[in-house]
């Protein structure tokens, strides 16, 4: 990989991150020489902070590192497209994202999903979702049962709030024990589409 470093003037070229899961870009960061060198050498993405005028290793403070996947230059090799798993939060905003939620309309179900995966993984004492994956795989089951029943229930009166509400808490429990079972949304969409299909 030969990246042309010297193109900027200042040594340093743009490195576009992605989430290697979800496709997701989730910031922008400058590296040298040095800090792609340690990038690859630890499997941690590191940047080269403008403002600190050092080598920055994302998550050195927060513990929310990005773990390497793959790093690719662009056509004129002034460019990186790093791919990595987050282990936590990107943003300093506590947003997966440095483009924050509002663009995340068009796929939102596979953005709280995301969430879902960031929060189980999360150190945070007060997280519901996180304290829900730490009762385990039959706590997560019961609560699926007893939003179905809820919903059923709202179902059965005439009021569209609640039952809204009901079924937004059905999807979001059943997210959760999807990602509690090792399975995605996505695996579920393509059975029914192959069912469709047949």
């Amino acid at each position: 990989m030969n990246i042309d470093f010297a193109k900027s003037g200042d040594g340093l070229v743009p490195a576009v991150i992605q989430d290697f899961n979800t496709h997701k870009v989730l910031m922008l960061g400058y590296m040298n020489q040095e800090a792609l060198d340690k990038t690859m050498s630890t499997g941690r993405v590191t940047f080269y902070s403008r403002v600190k005028k050092r080598l920055w290793t994302k998550g050195e403070e927060s513990g929310n590192f990005l773990e390497l996947k793959s790093v690719a230059p662009d056509c004129d090799n002034d460019t990186l497209l790093i791919k990595a798993i987050p282990t936590g939060p990107v943003c300093h905003t506590g947003a997966d994202t440095c483009w924050s939620e509002r663009n995340h309309s068009d796929d939102f179900l596979s953005y709280l999903e995301e969430i879902i995966r960031l929060r189980r993984k999360s150190s945070d004492q007060s997280s519901y979702v996180r304290s829900l994956f730490e009762k385990g795989l039959n706590k997560v089951a019961q609560k699926v049962g007893e939003e179905a029943v809820e919903l059923v229930i709202e179902a059965k009166d005439n009021n569209s709030e609640l039952f809204l509400n009901e079924a937004a808490d059905l999807l979001f429990h059943y997210l959760i024990l999807l990602n509690i079972k090792g399975h995605t949304l996505r695996e579920v969409i393509d059975v029914l589409q192959k069912r469709h299909n047949k």
